[in-house]
């Protein structure tokens, strides 16, 4: 799964995406690659944070926006990716959002 955020859209558009693939996670911004834009974005929605070169998304909206379009056995998955993530030291420190990798589709 991962957090697709739409930069040139007005406001920009937070969407989750592939919510049922709990094996991987990241942040795929699309537009002119502007790390201040992102973390607005990120911030206007209450979805997380960036830190560096990474983004921080918030497990309670990962949740929200996965609900009513996955499967029964999702919240189990997650919460093993969570485990996962936490062996890796992917969460931040109160363990409630999960860090990804920012992916732009604008080159640097």
């Amino acid at each position: 799964m991962y957090v697709l955020v739409d930069l040139d859209a007005t406001p920009p558009a937070v969407t989750l995406e592939e919510p049922d693939d709990c094996k991987r996670f990241h942040v795929h911004a699309m537009g002119a690659r502007d790390p201040a834009v992102l973390a607005s974005a990120l911030d206007g929605v209450v979805i997380g944070w960036l830190a560096g070169d990474h983004a921080f998304i918030r497990t309670d909206a990962v949740r929200a926006m996965a609900g009513g379009r996955v499967g029964e056995g999702w919240a189990d998955g997650f919460d093993r990716m969570l485990d996962y993530a936490r062996g890796k030291g992917w969460l931040d420190d109160a363990g409630d959002a999960i860090q990804a990798h920012v992916e732009w589709d604008a080159p640097a």
